[in-house]
């Protein structure tokens, strides 16, 4: 076996810096989810406030649209979407085009309570970022929507 040449090396550690740094990211959004339900309320799980989150940015959603957009097991967001509608956070109706589907909206409550956690979360963020140069803030935006491109 030969050893990789000196430019394939430092892109190799780079590559595996780059995993390391998203793992540690992701724990911190792990971390961070948890606590926005929280705030949402004391018995809201991470899923729940994810729900919140996609039907605070569209109108009225099937929810097999939801389980699907959130990769989640339809059982699980149907128990998770339960929650939510005993606690006055989401509602839930029979879709008049298919009786099988169910749609989803948030309740004023709902929209209210994710927009307070939602806020204290974005301010965390921006708190980070607001120390940086903008430039570097948007090098950052291009760097990751390079990344998220899809073929």
């Amino acid at each position: 076996m030969t050893a990789p040449a000196p430019g394939e090396a430092a892109a190799k550690s780079s590559i595996e810096e780059v995993e390391r740094q998203f793992a540690h990211m992701l724990a911190a959004a792990r971390r961070t989810f948890k606590e926005s339900a929280l705030a949402v309320h004391p018995s809201l799980q991470p899923l729940g406030f994810t729900v919140l989150m996609t039907l605070y940015q569209g109108a009225e959603c099937q929810q097999g649209a939801v389980a699907e957009t959130l990769q989640v097991d339809k059982a699980l967001l149907s128990r998770t979407v339960s929650q939510l509608e005993s606690l006055g956070l989401v509602c839930r109706r029979s879709d008049p085009a298919d009786g099988r589907a169910q749609l989803l909206t948030l309740t004023a409550e709902g929209r209210a309570r994710f927009e307070s956690a939602h806020s204290a979360k974005r301010s965390r963020l921006r708190d980070r970022l607001e120390t940086w140069h903008p430039d570097e803030v948007e090098r950052l935006s291009e760097l990751l929507n390079k990344l998220n491109e899809r073929d």
